[in-house]
């Protein structure tokens, strides 16, 4: 893992730059094997081009640094105490040199910036990391994507609890909330973002949320769902029918699951995010849904749910193998129903290697 800490300085002297300071915590989850969203608090790594690197963390969170075979220095601080000079007095006690900075433009505030300026008045915030940080993550190593298999098989696991817990009148929330219990029980510790489970015309909104609509029967039942295996992430979903489908549902369904499939047996190493995007968008509007896929066919996946890569109309970033992301093309008409499917895949030389295998195809819950 620290071979990323090391990429990281060889880029540090190449750019002329003192230090980086990184402080979102996916980045330094990513570089150090330590997770932890320090909510209001301060959490940071700081990177030396020759000089051993350290953590600055909150003092209720330096034993669990420790625990995670962290080999470097972490300094903890107390809430009543000023975060920044600390930071400031151990940057100081480890280089002569920290004047030129490389910070995470894209995370760090104003408000944090002044207050490093005032604790390292020479500090110039120089270059940003963001980018180099996210061309590391891009292409995964085959122990991510293990890692990354393994989140996948759970989220198998989850979506058949999902399934099972269906029953007439039993709403979005208990059914979720059935879900987590049987997954957690099984030693599931995490679900990497909120679980989405929505019935009939409430899918209609892709980003909507669980709630207390009851099942019907002859609603479709959406559920979006991603776990976590030791430090890396699932997100997939699937739509069932419960105990009937009309018609109408199952031409729309199978429109988006020919989106889906097409897309994810069309992609290789070579072409664009946007030409894969179009493959699958190409799908749903030959079919006269187009107005209705409202968003981007998917996103990067890895240590945490939304990575850089963006399988986006016009995107021109060139696939490579190693590369993961979210294939899932929807259609939602309001008022109406709202169905997705979505596999998160890694490209290998040959296409698309799934993390989740439940089937596709259309079932029909009883």
């Amino acid at each position: 893992m620290y071979e990323n800490i090391k990429e990281l300085q060889t880029w540090l002297n190449q750019q002329g730059d003192d230090l980086a300071y990184i402080s979102d915590y996916h980045s330094i989850a990513y570089l150090t094997g330590f997770e932890s969203d320090p909510i209001e608090r301060i959490l940071s790594l700081v990177v030396f081009p020759q000089t051993d690197p350290f953590i600055f963390a909150p003092a209720l969170e330096v034993e669990a640094v420790k625990a995670t075979g962290w080999p470097f220095d972490v300094y903890g601080y107390q809430d009543a105490q000023n975060p920044f000079e600390l930071i400031g007095e151990h940057i100081k006690a480890s280089s002569d040199h920290y004047h030129r900075w490389a910070v995470e433009k894209n995370v760090l505030t104003l408000k944090q910036a002044q207050a490093l300026q005032t604790a390292i008045p020479e500090a110039i915030f120089a270059d940003d990391v963001s980018q180099t940080i996210e061309q590391m993550r891009l292409i995964k190593t085959p122990a991510e994507i293990e890692k990354m298999h393994q989140a996948g098989a759970d989220a198998d696991r989850a979506f058949q609890y999902g399934f099972d817990a269906l029953a007439t009148h039993k709403t979005e929330l208990a059914v979720m909330a059935d879900l987590e219990y049987h997954l957690k029980t099984d030693g599931v510790a995490a679900m990497s973002f909120e679980t989405l489970v929505q019935f009939g015309a409430h899918a209609a909104n892709p980003h909507g949320s669980t709630g207390q609509t009851q099942l019907q029967p002859g609603d479709l039942a959406l559920f979006d769902l991603g776990t976590v295996s030791d430090g890396y992430v699932s997100d997939s979903t699937r739509t069932v029918a419960f105990q009937s489908v009309s018609d109408h549902q199952r031409d729309i369904y199978q429109v988006v699951l020919e989106a889906q499939l097409t897309a994810q047996d069309a992609v290789k190493p070579g072409m664009t995010a946007g030409e894969l995007d179009q493959i699958a968008r190409d799908v749903i509007t030959k079919a006269g849904y187009g107005e209705y896929f409202v968003h981007r066919l998917g996103h990067g996946i890895g240590s945490s749910v939304h990575e850089s890569i963006q399988i986006a109309p016009n995107n021109d970033l060139v696939l490579r193998p190693g590369m993961a992301f979210s294939i899932e093309p929807g259609i939602y008409i309001p008022g109406d129903l709202g169905i997705r499917i979505e596999d998160s895949i890694v490209l290998t030389d040959e296409g698309a290697d799934s993390f989740t295998h439940t089937t596709k195809e259309l079932q029909i819950i009883d």
